[in-house]
This record gives C-alpha cells, structure tokens and sequence, in this order.
C-alpha cells in the first residue's frame, strides 16, 4: 500500500513511473495521421519471428514437425514389438530413434531459453556432442551387454 502511495506521488509531480506506464502495456498497431488536407492511416509490419529466419525455412520448419511426429509414432509401435521380439535389430532401432527423439526435444527446449549467437552454437555444439555419446553409450551397452530390450524386461521383472 505505501509503495501505491510513494507512485502516486510521484505521478502527480510529471514523473512517469517505469513499470506502470501505459506505453509498456499496449501499442497501436495503426495510427491515424490528419494534415490540413488529408488523411492516412500509417501500419506498422509485424514479424512474429526473425527475419532471418522467415521465408525460405518455412518448408524445412514443416518438414521436420511431420518428421518429429512420424518419430513419436513409429516410438510407439517400436514398443510392442520389443516386448514380444527381443533382438539386436530392434536394440540397435531403438537405440538410434530415442537418440534422435531426445536429440530433437532438447534442440527444442535450447531455441526457446539459450539466446545470444555464441551461447546458441555452444549448446547445439554441445547437445550434438551430448547426442553422440548417447548413441555410442547405448550400442555399446547393446553390444557388450543384454540389450536395451531385455534390460528394461529384467527391471520390470523384478
């Protein structure tokens, strides 16, 4: 209450509060502009996205939500297939389709929080690094070990 107090004060002197102005919550999106003669309306363009990014991408954009989505299914049907015929080939798949999905998700999750051109080519750098150590770990433990399938069948078996 006393801060509303201490603004409102501060208000009435001329002094536009930073956080409370009104400037910072709406914006036109069109202005009307009368001279003595006429008048014209002034649009301003939106992008909702970088400019750098718009036009030529947006196929590739597409292209690669199906492809994410088509991963997820074939995910899906991967699964009753590796509980009823366990084996090296569906290891090996499932071990190049969960690398590649998680590869995906978090290559996701760095475009929405990691922002600055340096701070972005070090974390694909390094989710890239991090995709590769994945896929390794897990043909080698399909090699030297049981296998992706028959690990999670021992875990739910006991």
């Amino acid at each position: 209450m006393a801060a509303l107090v201490r603004i409102s004060s501060v208000c009435h002197r001329g002094v536009k509060p930073l956080l409370l102005r009104s400037t910072t919550l709406a914006r036109p999106l069109a202005g009307l502009i009368k001279d003595h003669d006429r008048s014209c309306v002034i649009t301003a363009k939106i992008h909702a996205t970088p400019s750098n990014y718009a036009g030529s991408g947006s196929k590739a954009a597409s292209l690669h939500w199906t492809s994410e989505r088509v991963l997820s299914i074939i995910l899906l049907g991967m699964a009753p297939v590796a509980y009823y015929y366990p084996g090296p080939a569906i290891d090996y798949s499932l071990a190049a389709a969960l690398t590649l999905h998680g590869h995906w998700g978090l290559g996701q999750v760095l475009t929405d929080y990691v922002h600055g051109d340096l701070k972005i080519k070090l974390a694909n750098a390094s989710l890239f690094v991090l995709s590769a150590f994945t896929f390794a770990g897990l043909c080698y433990f399909n090699y030297s070990d049981v296998g992706i399938c028959k690990a999670v069948a021992l875990l739910w078996s006991k």
